[in-house]
């Protein structure tokens, strides 16, 4: 009788134990999930990785209490056929926002005729998986003061960045809303 009662509570300890580690893990799951995809100025070229973008506006909606993790799928040099090629690996279930930043790539490598039509694949691809998609257009990247460029005229400065991230605050506080 005495191995019969060990042997019960050893189960129920064990499964006391496996519920308590399933709803830790679940507990450290963010509830939003974010993907920054583009090239370098998504990578956070010439920064640290904590002042590119995509960490910066994490930085921000957490400080607003929301619980959010971006991840950064930004790829110096990348043109938006390469961002479609890697969309499925890039952009993994369960996210539900994806920020593009096409940049300017496809016309440095005379790809410029399928810039856009890139750009509406991936929306499709997207909407179709029920994510939500905030494009940041060169025009969006343009308003950003050019005195927080770095010295080749393109990349931002940590600055920089920063401001991108507070200028998208919130537009994705509006997509989680919607």
């Amino acid at each position: 009788m005495k191995s019969l009662n060990a042997t019960i509570f050893a189960i129920l300890a064990i499964f006391t134990v496996s519920i308590t580690i399933t709803a830790l893990a679940g507990a450290e799951q963010p509830n939003v999930k974010i993907v920054a995809l583009g090239a370098s100025n998504t990578e956070g070229y010439g920064v640290a990785p904590e002042e590119s973008y995509p960490s910066q506006l994490q930085a921000l909606l957490k400080a607003k209490g929301i619980d959010a993790s971006i991840a950064n799928a930004g790829i110096s040099g990348d043109p938006t056929g390469s961002m479609l090629a890697r969309l499925d690996k890039a952009v993994p279930a369960g996210t539900q926002i994806v920020i593009l930043q096409p940049g300017t790539n496809d016309d440095r490598y005379g790809l410029g005729a399928e810039r856009e039509g890139n750009i509406a694949k991936i929306k499709r691809s997207l909407s179709a998986r029920g994510i939500k998609l905030i494009v940041i257009e060169n025009g969006k990247l343009d308003e950003l003061p050019r005195s927080e460029l770095q010295p080749d005229g393109v990349h931002f400065t940590a600055k920089g960045y920063k401001i991108l991230a507070e200028r998208l605050l919130p537009e994705v506080i509006a997509a989680m809303g919607e």
